[in-house]
């Protein structure tokens, strides 16, 4: 018996369809995105790097120096003390702003108003500046007329921001109150986007809490994980305005990391060649820092359900 062979035409133009059909949007249109990044990331970093090879003070004519500028930062302690402090300041405030983001995110996420108005609360401190909230603290530390005469507890006269060795560790816990509300709002979204069939499924089986926070939740927002500490640890490279006005960079260098140095060697030294190689290595901190993140978290390859 011979094979029945449909030769509609309908056929045919389906096929071809779907052979010379796209599946994505084309790259044309990923065009004005990419001149926008060029224009204001690439031209203004290349002209970094440019400057970072001159001598200038900012004002005068600008002179040819080389590798000059490079030698000169990479040869001075400082430049290792202040990437040093800001290598602390990236791993302690990962380390104090996860868990307390992490918990405070599944708890607002819950369904409830009370819950919906702990979550505006817990959003104030994003909507201050960071020179506002260096201010008020530095009013509430100081160790006069601060917080030790409000509550009238000795121990909380001490010099908060005078000590080398307190002053850090404050600029971390002031750090973490102002960013913590915006990595809870991340978590939250996170949580909410977790099916809750696999709840059910796990209180059938009989799992408390802490079981389904151990073996669900955190599978489930491993993605938010590696984002949310993308953002911490690459945004810790740039803090400046918060430091600067709650510190300085004192008591003497306890606190000069990396963007304050970049800063104070540009515009109050005059060495904006030296500046320029500051904010290159800054660049290329946080670069490497967001593609090793982003390798970690392998995107793209497989469902985040995977992991429940």
């Amino acid at each position: 018996m011979s094979a029945v062979v449909d030769h509609s035409p309908a056929v045919g133009m389906k096929t071809g369809a779907v052979e010379t059909g796209r599946t994505g949007p084309h790259p044309v249109m990923a065009a004005p995105a990419l001149a926008f990044f060029a224009v204001f990331a690439l031209v203004p970093l290349g002209g970094v790097v440019v400057l970072s090879m001159l001598n200038w003070d900012g004002i005068g004519a600008m002179t040819w120096a080389g590798l000059a500028n490079w030698a000169s930062a990479l040869r001075d302690p400082g430049t290792y003390h202040a990437l040093w402090l800001s290598v602390q300041v990236m791993v302690l405030s990962w380390l104090v702003q996860t868990p307390i983001s992490l918990l405070l995110g599944v708890l607002v996420a819950a369904r409830g108003r009370y819950r919906a108005v702990l979550g505006v609360l817990y959003f104030l401190p994003m909507l201050l500046s960071s020179a506002a909230i260096a201010i008020a603290f530095k009013a509430l530390l100081d160790p006069n007329f601060g917080m030790s005469l409000a509550f009238g507890a000795e121990w909380l006269s001490q010099d908060w921001l005078g000590g080398a060795d307190l002053a850090l560790y404050v600029v971390v816990f002031v750090i973490a109150w102002q960013f913590v509300p915006f990595h809870t709002l991340l978590y939250q979204a996170g949580v909410r986007q977790i099916p809750r069939s696999l709840y059910e499924a796990a209180e059938i089986d009989g799992a408390g809490r802490m079981r389904q926070f151990l073996h669900i939740t955190l599978p489930q927002l491993r993605y938010t994980i590696i984002t949310s500490s993308t953002l911490m640890l690459v945004g810790s490279l740039t803090y400046f305005d918060l430091v600067y006005v709650l510190t300085a960079g004192g008591p003497g260098e306890a606190t000069r990391i990396l963007p304050l140095d970049m800063y104070l060697h540009g515009f109050s030294a005059n060495q904006m060649g030296l500046a320029s190689v500051l904010a290159v290595i800054l660049v290329g901190a946080g670069l490497a820092l967001a593609l090793g993140l982003s390798k970690l978290a392998s995107f793209g390859r497989g469902s985040q359900l995977e992991g429940a």
